[in-house]
């Protein structure tokens, strides 16, 4: 996926912009009509797009517009039409921000690197859960140990991550049951039981003699992150 799609058909202002952005370490593709840039969103993905408004054809409007029908890729508006119209008609289409023309690279720059951070490196660590020599991706449903994928059912996904997500704390067993299963669901209280000892199985070194999920007795469960 390449970083940022830049849409401008002034060619000598789209050189400057991705010199200097390709000097921040960001790639970039350049195209130069409306039509262009929809037909790339058809068999590609860019992670930003800096969309210039009076491009010729189709005008950056338009293209904002079908690109949010599909895509929640952020959408920087670059564009010397500065009214206040303008720009409440370019969010009001989907972008995520509006920089003003003649454009101030250092700016521009800033602008990208925030909604980077906000929408992928933020994202990424909401979406990874590590634990000790366990990792955790709550998006594809994966966890690993040591760095070795483990198979786990639905349910032992989500009692690892329950585990996972209060550690160090005990938790009783009617509350992991209702969590898990629901408070309305027919399965019995064995079936806790059951996948506790599954879990164990598969990431304790020594199912009987467990370190991360312990029994507490009286009570329910505690996670120790090891």
């Amino acid at each position: 996926m390449v970083d940022l799609l830049l849409v401008e058909d002034n060619l000598e202002l789209a050189d400057l912009i991705c010199t200097f952005l390709k000097k921040d370490g960001f790639s970039i593709i350049n195209v130069d009509s409306g039509e262009k840039a929809v037909e790339f969103f058809e068999d590609n993905v860019a992670k930003i797009v800096l969309l210039d408004i009076m491009l010729p054809g189709i005008d950056g409007f338009t293209v904002c517009s079908s690109i949010r029908e599909n895509h929640n890729t952020p959408i920087i508006i670059m564009s010397a039409k500065v009214d206040k119209e303008d720009k409440i008609n370019g969010f009001a289409l989907g972008a995520d921000d509006y920089i003003e023309k003649p454009v101030d690279v250092d700016i521009l720059s800033a602008k990208i690197s925030a909604l980077m951070k906000r929408n992928y490196e933020l994202k990424a660590k909401r979406t990874i859960v590590n634990s000790g020599a366990i990792s955790i991706n709550k998006e594809a449903k994966e966890v690993y140990l040591n760095g070795k994928m483990l198979n786990m059912t639905t349910k032992e996904f989500e009692l690892l991550l329950l585990f996972v997500e209060n550690p160090g704390k005990a938790l009783k067993k009617d509350y992991i049951f209702n969590k898990i299963w629901g408070s309305e669901s027919f399965s019995e209280d064995q079936t806790l039981t059951v996948h506790v000892k599954m879990l164990r199985d598969k990431i304790e070194d020594n199912p009987k003699k467990p370190k991360r999920i312990l029994t507490q007795w009286g009570v329910g469960y505690k996670y120790e992150e090891i």
